[in-house]
């Protein structure tokens, strides 16, 4: 199986890239700052569940097979945009009265699913899986598959703990946002706002990195 130094190496290797400031980052901290720590943690298990279905994908070929299809990176890109816009329109439909409420206990699962359709829907999610677990694979070490499956349960775990603290900050930012006035006003415009953004950037992603 995978050595330790390299196990190592590769936790580093993630918690670098999680530090970076990305999609899922502004994706869990807005919902927590909407919905509260619940709403954020949900988010940030949503992702979870994403990059456990990657893992599951990536081992068993089906993210290469994907990939060497020309027009997926197109499909799922502009399939995301389309996702995201629909959730800013909606997110713009709702009250500031229903958005300064806590969220409902109900609405924790559609949350959950929602970030992890969010992540499944961004075309880098799937070639980061492609291109950077296999590089922590030994082929002398052990069944490739299962190193990947190994590789993928350390990332989620990481991952995971890393949102949840994100979410659980996004909503110690809505307590302290919640006393001030305009808040209520203007938490469904920037929730929106974020969607939207995240919708650009997705929009203007290339295949390259």
């Amino acid at each position: 199986m995978i050595d330790l130094t390299s196990l190592w190496i590769f936790v580093g290797a993630v918690v670098l890239l999680l530090l970076s400031p990305g999609p899922n980052m502004a994706f869990v901290i807005s919902h927590g700052v909407s919905y509260g720590w619940r709403g954020g943690v949900a988010a940030g298990l949503g992702i979870g569940l994403a990059d456990l279905l990657l893992t599951a994908l990536t081992a068993t070929g089906i993210t290469t097979l994907v990939a060497s299809w020309p027009p997926s990176f197109e499909l799922i890109r502009y399939a995301g945009v389309l996702y995201l816009l629909w959730l800013a329109f909606k997110t713009l439909l709702q009250s500031s009265a229903t958005r300064a409420a806590s969220a409902p206990l109900e609405a924790l699962p559609t949350l959950l699913l929602r970030a992890m359709l969010n992540s499944l829907l961004n075309p880098k999610a799937l070639l980061f899986f492609m291109v950077f677990l296999p590089q922590f694979v030994h082929p002398e070490q052990g069944p490739i598959a299962l190193q990947l499956v190994v590789l993928g349960l350390v990332l989620t775990s990481v991952s995971v703990v890393f949102h949840i603290l994100l979410g659980v900050f996004g909503g110690v930012l809505r307590r302290r946002l919640a006393s001030r006035s305009p808040y209520a006003r203007l938490q469904a415009l920037g929730l929106a706002a974020v969607l939207i953004l995240l919708a650009v950037r997705l929009a203007l992603l290339t295949r390259t990195p």
